[in-house]
């Protein structure tokens, strides 16, 4: 026989060994690919949040003297304008009043219809008063009870300077939010009406001054814009006799 060659026995065992560690590398590999964490999925961004509208809102209101043309200020005012708008929308206003007027001071409306019977309202939304728009003539500020935060669909509009209304009274002042750009003539011609005692209230229009619609413009009236055509007037009923509860005062 002949002797095995030494060589060719560690040749094979080398050999050998090679193929072993490549079979534990690829083994490894394998493992290590198995048992990976899996990569976390990217989250989606969130959603912007819309940001409040602050372009100011026009408005036409047709009362039984002529057509007021306001300008609303969202930006300064958001909740008293959202409230106001959301009034006007709900066609709250039609067939309601200015049930209070008193000269070289303001013209007040919005809350009672022309029986001096109160509408039944939304609730009360908080004080503004703090938003740097001054009770100047001709602006249009939310009336309220001596709480502060009482205010709901009532609204007055002065007709002087009334730099008092801009002082905290019952812990807070009263929150303007839009003034008057068109039909002040209309407004002084309010102020200028008659009147007395009716129903348990003072300063009440002998006449009834209604608010036969208000609506909201698309943009800023014109200087020739046409009053807005509002439904048949319709005779205002005996105002009923006894106090009437609600009412809100400047």
């Amino acid at each position: 026989m002949h002797p095995i060659c030494s060589s060719n026995v560690r040749f094979s065992l080398r050999s050998l060994s090679a193929i072993v560690f490549a079979l534990g590398a690829l083994t490894q590999t394998a493992l290590a690919q198995t048992v990976a964490p899996a990569q976390p999925e990217a989250t989606p961004p969130a959603a912007a949040t819309p940001a409040p509208a602050t372009a100011p809102v026009f408005v036409a209101m047709t009362t039984s003297k002529g057509v007021i043309y306001l300008e609303l200020n969202p930006q300064k005012a958001p909740l008293s304008v959202e409230n106001f708008v959301g009034y006007v929308n709900s066609g709250f206003y039609t067939g309601t009043i200015f049930h209070r007027v008193m000269k070289n001071f303001m013209i007040q409306g919005g809350g009672f219809n022309a029986d001096l019977k109160q509408k039944a309202n939304n609730p009360p939304i908080k004080n503004e008063w703090r938003n740097g728009l001054p009770n100047s003539r001709g602006s249009i500020s939310m009336a309220r009870t001596p709480v502060a935060d009482s205010a709901t669909s009532q609204f007055f509009i002065n007709t002087v300077d009334n730099k008092m209304l801009d002082q905290p009274r019952d812990g807070a002042a009263y929150a303007v939010f839009g003034k008057v750009i068109k039909g002040m003539d209309v407004v002084d011609a309010i102020e200028a009406t008659p009147t007395g005692q009716s129903n348990g209230m003072g300063d009440v229009p002998k006449t009834p001054i209604k608010i036969e619609m208000v609506k909201i413009l698309s943009g800023p009236p014109a200087l020739d814009t046409p009053a807005p055509t509002a439904p048949p007037a319709v005779a205002p009923a005996t105002p009923a006799q006894g106090a009437s509860a609600g009412a809100k005062t400047p």
